[in-house]
């Protein structure tokens, strides 16, 4: 069962950038996956990145959000720039149950611990 380690939340201002390193157990090729969830909200997809490299961006962070993958150290990043306030979430790494596909979010996938991201002023 894959593991992971999450790191690189905090609490930032308005406008201000975090990157978030999520590091598996073990080498995947399976796609990665970022979620959040914020208090009193839905559960949200907000990044993938395959194996290969291809990458996939919800709408809210699109242009804001860079994803990025290590292989050689088993690691996936989430670059967050120009941070608001509606970003403020637990943010999760998330892979797949199976397959090699972007994870569904559901609760047989393999989630990290996850990792608290603030945004305020």
């Amino acid at each position: 069962q894959l593991h992971f380690v999450e790191s690189g939340g905090g609490l930032v201002q308005p406008g201000g950038s975090l990157r978030l390193s999520c590091t598996t157990s073990e080498f995947t090729y399976s796609a990665i996956g970022w979620f959040r969830q914020a208090p009193g909200r839905e559960r949200e997809g907000v990044s993938c990145i395959g194996s290969n490299g291809a990458t996939v961006y919800a709408r809210s962070v699109k242009g804001r959000f860079t994803v990025s993958r290590d292989n050689a150290n088993n690691t996936v990043y989430l670059q967050m720039d120009s941070l608001k306030p509606e970003d403020t979430a637990v943010y999760y790494c998330v892979a797949p149950s199976s397959g090699r596909s972007c994870p569904t979010g559901s609760e047989n996938d393999y989630w990290g611990q996850g990792t608290q991201v603030t945004v305020s002023s």
